[in-house]
């Protein structure tokens, strides 16, 4: 089994971290990410800033990785940013339309250093209600 080409840098402030990843987020290097991100949130983090600068590429993978992250941590009362998502990665938003779950800031921005502002209030996502639709199954056209 191939070594995950992912590095990992995680610095904590009380409820909140900045973690920097470097590399690639693929199938094998996801399951690292998810077990850091969970490990922040039985740590007490709350707000979980990822940047994402050094990041090379960043499939699927990745991308189920952070949003299961950011759902565990909205439940938690917390959230989850990205900054600065690699060209592969801001693909896969325009393709799925999930950005405004993990993008709490227009690209390119990064939110002040951990130690200068006070944790932001973790903003409410818009009522995105779905109609119901029937679905039949087998050979119906």
């Amino acid at each position: 089994m191939p070594v995950p080409q992912l590095t990992i840098h995680r610095h904590d402030q009380r409820h909140r971290t900045l973690i920097t990843l470097a590399g690639e987020i693929g199938l094998e290097s996801a399951p690292l990410l998810r077990a850091t991100l969970a490990r922040c949130l039985s740590d007490g983090i709350r707000i979980i800033d990822l940047d994402l600068t050094p990041v090379t590429f960043c499939d699927c993978s990745g991308l189920n990785a952070f949003l299961y992250a950011a759902q565990r941590t909205r439940e938690a009362g917390g959230t989850v940013r990205l900054h600065n998502p690699p060209p592969s990665l801001g693909r896969i938003f325009e393709l799925t339309g999930c950005g405004f779950l993990l993008l709490g800031l227009p690209l390119g921005h990064l939110s002040p250093s951990l130690g200068d502002v006070p944790d932001p209030v973790a903003p409410a996502l818009p009522d995105r209600s779905i109609p119901l639709v029937a679905v039949a199954s087998g050979g119906v056209r």
